[in-house]
């Protein structure tokens, strides 16, 4: 495997395994020597129709033939299609949407848009979970739950104030008069794919409504169906105020969403893009929610994630349990081997991430069958027999 020429004057914020990736197709991907791998990374859960989709293709072919980007000064077809269909499939009412470029522009504008509601009241606080993660700009790292990511760059905002998550009493401690909102990633993907039970989302929602503040769900990771559902919140039977989507919503090209009511929606001057919602990603994304519906990938995505880990879990021996949603899955380990799990699994030609010294993290393609999902169980295992054995 080579470096590709200029890899040195790339600043160096990810510590790259050792492989350049080449191709696509499916659930494979290749690299620059030709060796095919499964890509149970699945880019952190951005490629939900795996790589090369006929529709996906499609789609974003025409849409570069016909019109790249004119900036939100004018209206496009594919970003109204794209609000339309958005506010069609999720449970908020008389939705609006807000297109941004990732999951951090995401977050940052709904921090922005509960802020705009809570701060004519004196709401100024948004009250958020430890071990969350939810992005690296300043205010969306303020908002993320681990103090190692924020530490360098602190002093941050001070508007967030952090909980354990699960504990009750300690979010009817936090939420106050001057609470604007509670953010949750219902599976907090990045701390260690985590979901929250159920009685607990249950209970923030309730509380929110009884102390007057917003509850905003951060699906960036959890959503467009990586959890089995198009939000993971639903789950739990809950409707938040305001959601974020990102990663998979785009299906490789880079789109991030935050959507609410219109009595909470922004207007002229509040906020702005000039990549957000251009042509393209949206033509991207119609396809990614058209091709999850009409092949039932959110059933799959369901069906495979639970053969996924029932089989990890059969493991044993430092698998301590296996966590997740849907096609959302992590794997705590009894020692911090999860880098040399993922090394041994590069080995035998399977992709995966970490999300933590003790956690790997599986996010496939919501394409995924049952036999790449045997397969990779297969290859887990091994690695992780030859993990143990690295001194």
């Amino acid at each position: 495997m080579t470096v590709p020429a200029g890899e040195a004057f790339v600043m160096p914020t990810y510590v790259r395994y050792p492989v350049t990736i080449v191709r696509g197709d499916g659930v494979t991907v290749f690299d620059d020597e030709g060796r095919a791998y499964l890509d149970f990374a699945g880019a952190l859960g951005a490629t939900p129709l795996g790589h090369g989709h006929p529709r996906w293709l499609a789609a974003v072919h025409a849409q570069v033939d016909a019109l790249a980007l004119v900036s939100n000064l004018y209206a496009t077809e594919p970003q109204a299609a794209l609000a339309a269909r958005l506010a069609g499939v999720l449970p908020i009412l008389d939705a609006r949407v807000f297109f941004s470029n990732s999951g951090a522009e995401a977050n940052e504008a709904a921090i922005k848009l509960v802020r705009r509601w809570g701060l004519p009241k004196r709401r100024i606080k948004i009250v958020a979970l430890e071990g969350s993660f939810h992005g690296r700009t300043v205010a969306t790292l303020a908002a993320t739950g681990q103090p190692s990511k924020r530490a360098a760059f602190e002093p941050l905002v001070d508007w967030f104030v952090h909980v354990p998550p699960g504990d009750v009493a300690a979010m009817e401690t936090a939420v106050g008069d001057d609470t604007t909102a509670v953010m949750l990633e219902p599976v907090m993907g990045e701390g260690g794919v985590w979901p929250l039970a159920d009685d607990y989302v249950q209970d923030v929602r309730r509380l929110t409504e009884e102390r007057g503040a917003l509850l905003l769900a951060d699906e960036v990771q959890s959503g467009t169906g990586r959890c089995g559902d198009w939000l993971a919140i639903s789950h739990a039977g809950v409707v938040p105020d305001v959601v974020t989507l990102a990663k998979g919503l785009g299906g490789g090209l880079p789109i991030g969403a935050t959507i609410a009511p219109a009595s909470l929606a922004f207007g002229p001057g509040d906020h702005a893009s000039t990549f957000g919602a251009g042509p393209i990603p949206c033509a991207a994304a119609l396809a990614v929610l058209a091709v999850i519906e009409e092949e039932g990938l959110l059933a799959n995505a369901r069906t495979q994630g639970e053969r996924l880990r029932a089989a990890l879990t059969a493991i044993g021996g430092p698998v301590v349990e296996v966590r997740g949603r849907g096609l959302l899955s992590g794997i705590q380990l009894s020692e911090p081997i999860a880098h040399d799990v993922a090394m041994a699994m590069l080995d035998e030609g399977v992709l995966v991430s970490e999300a933590g010294p003790d956690v790997v993290r599986m996010s496939p393609p919501l394409i995924v069958q049952a036999a790449d999902v045997d397969a990779a169980v297969e290859a887990f295992g091994r690695a992780l027999k030859r993990a143990e054995a690295m001194p």
